[in-house]
Order: structure tokens, then C-alpha cells, then sequence
């Protein structure tokens, strides 16, 4: 009899135990985010494209991360977003908590010789990756007297920026210099929304960079309503929408100024990149990494896009990577020719 409780007693013994010893491992990235805020900042003022595109990530992305962190989102303005880079590569904790959104052209700046201000090295954020790909578009206000590419060459024209390492600045240099026009750069604004505000005042012309999914997102009525031109369209690849107006990189034969452009705006590829610090533990950029591509999946987020009118064609963290090691293996003449194209012109 005692022989047959201590036998029933170990197998209950066994039993219980079977759950504890069989029950897995918690996950550590789910643990540490467990409760946790994620900051998404942000290298522009509030209204703009970038602003919208992160305010939408950060609303769906949290619950496809292990422990379901919240995402806060919150401005940082400044420098042409270096200002904001330098802060996720320098300052921010490298724990996983912090993300972020700057111009897609700061990869390009240190390989064009542009580091006045840089405290980082594009090559080393810890990329997340970009809600879309798109082509950019130089719009000016219909009082303006510029309605084509003709009239850009020809009349004289002032356009709006930000800062040199933002694409309204960018892209307005790389026009005048490469093919010599007649424009005027004014710098110094917050960003695109407070040129646009400028343009309509009067005060500039037009502003050479609108991502063309913020302009019908948000200012379609502009175009309906005929108070603003395209005589360009800024990109590696032409978009469907404007068939009748030109691409950048038709305007020249020559292969060099050819490739030289390509180089430049091969940015818009990552139109809306996000990145984190160097040095985050793996599996955490694994998890943000996962995160981000399960979001851009996510069938509320996408409704919501659809519902603002925002392109979704999302590029990995790993592509982003990979594009930004495949630009700085560019020709060292080719990559003379843009470095040259984005100085400030003199005119």
C-alpha cells in the first residue's frame, strides 16, 4: 500500500511538474518593451508629408512589435532635419526605444562632401526602412509666370529652403548648376508647408521639391483649381500621373551628367526613410525591422493611408541598406559631377 501511494505520488509529482519544465523561455524583446514608449521623431515642423507619414506609422506599428510598446511621435525641426539626425545617432538611448524620420538625401551628404554640421555616418543608423518610393515635382504658384521647363530656363525665378542638406535646397541648386538657370534660392524656412505659405503671399515663386503623394494628399485643390504649375518632375523614374511633363533626367544627354543625376535623386527611392541608432541590440532591430514590414501590411494602416491619400510602396530596412552601400560605390567622377551639382549656386 505505502509502496503504492509513494508511486501514485510521484506520478502526480511528474505530472505537475511536466508544465513548468515544458513552458518556453520569455521573450526578452517582448519583455523589454513590455510597458515601454518607442519615441518616432520627427526632422520636420507639424502639417508636412513626412510629418503625416509618421504619424501614421506610429499609430498601427506598436502592436507589431513583441510587448506592444506605445509609439509616441514628436517634432524636432531643425538644420534641414541634421538636427534630428545627430540627435538619434549621438544622443539617443541605443536600446531600441528611439526611431526616427529625416530627409531622405542625408545618406547622400557625407559621399558628396557635404559634412559641415554632420555628426554621423549615414552608413552606420540602424535603417527601419521607408513607407514608400516617389518622385518629387518643382510647382510654382500660377501668378508666377512660370509654367514650363522652358520658362524656368529663360525667366528669372526664386524658389524657397530650408537648410543645404534639405531636398528643397538640394534640388534647387542641382537645377541651377547643372543647367544654368535664372533662379534664386531663399533659405531659412521651417520647411516645405511654410513655403508654401510664402508662395502664396507672394513672397517666392515656387519651391523645387514636393513629393508628389503630399501635394494630392493634402493640396490637390491647388492643382484643381489651376493655382499652381509643374514644368518638372524630380526622380530616377517618370510618374504615370504626368505623362506631359519632363523628367530630370531626360533634360541632358550626356552619360556622366546622366549618371551624376541618377546619383542625386535616386534618394526619392527612400522617400520616407526611418532609422534608428547604431549599435541597438540585434534582436531588437530585428524586432523594429519586423515590425515595420508587418505594418506596412497591416490592413487598418493601410486603409488609413488610403483614407490620407498617402502612397504606400514600402522599401525593408534591409533594401534601404543596401541602396545606401550602392550609392557610395558609385564612380569617383560621377560622384564629382553631384557633389558639384549641390553647392550652393552663386546666382
Amino acid at each position: 500500500m505505502l509502496r503504492t501511494l509513494l508511486g501514485l505520488g510521484a506520478a502526480l509529482a511528474a505530472i505537475f511538474a511536466t508544465p513548468a519544465a515544458a513552458a518556453p523561455a520569455a521573450d526578452p524583446v517582448a519583455a523589454f518593451y513590455k510597458g515601454r514608449t518607442v519615441q518616432v521623431l520627427i526632422g520636420f515642423s507639424p502639417g508636412g508629408g513626412y510629418d503625416i507619414y509618421a504619424r501614421t506609422l506610429a499609430r498601427h506599428m506598436g502592436k507589431h512589435i513583441p510587448g506592444n510598446p506605445t509609439m509616441v511621435p514628436q517634432n524636432m525641426p531643425g538644420a534641414g532635419t541634421l538636427k534630428v539626425a545627430n540627435y538619434i545617432y549621438n544622443v539617443a538611448p541605443k536600446n531600441g526605444t528611439v526611431m526616427g524620420t529625416f530627409a531622405r538625401g542625408i545618406p547622400m551628404e557625407r559621399l558628396l562632401g557635404r559634412t559641415e554640421g554632420q555628426q554621423f555616418d549615414a552608413t552606420k543608423f540602424t535603417w527601419i526602412g521607408s513607407v514608400t518610393d516617389e518622385p518629387s515635382v518643382c510647382v510654382f504658384w500660377h501668378q508666377s509666370g512660370i509654367r514650363t521647363w522652358e520658362d524656368m530656363k529663360t525667366k528669372p525665378w526664386k524658389v524657397g529652403g530650408s537648410g543645404i542638406t534639405s531636398d528643397l535646397d538640394i534640388y534647387a541648386n542641382v537645377l541651377r548648376n547643372m543647367f544654368k538657370l535664372p533662379g534664386r534660392l531663399i533659405s531659412g524656412f521651417p520647411g516645405g508647408q511654410e513655403v508654401l505659405l510664402s508662395m502664396q503671399r507672394r513672397e517666392v515663386d515656387g519651391r523645387c521639391n514636393w513629393s508628389w503623394s503630399s501635394l494630392i494628399s493634402r493640396d490637390k485643390y491647388m492643382l484643381d483649381q489651376k493655382l499652381i504649375n509643374i514644368p518638372i518632375q524630380l526622380g530616377v523614374e517618370k510618374n504615370p500621373d504626368l505623362p506631359n511633363v519632363p523628367l530630370v533626367l531626360d533634360l541632358t544627354d550626356d552619360p556622366k551628367e546622366k549618371a551624376a543625376l541618377r546619383l542625386i535623386f535616386s534618394r526619392q527611392v527612400i522617400a520616407r526613410p526611418f532609422a534608428a541608432p547604431p549599435g541597438i541590440p540585434a534582436d531588437r532591430a530585428k524586432a523594429l525591422r519586423d515590425g515595420f514590414d508587418a505594418t506596412m501590411k497591416d490592413p487598418a494602416f493601410l486603409a488609413e493611408a488610403e483614407k490620407l491619400q498617402l502612397e504606400v510602396r514600402p522599401q525593408s530596412g534591409a533594401r534601404v541598406e543596401q541602396l545606401i552601400k550602392e550609392i557610395y560605390a558609385y564612380p569617383p567622377d560621377v560622384v564629382k559631377i553631384a557633389a558639384s551639382a549641390i553647392q550652393n549656386a552663386s546666382r
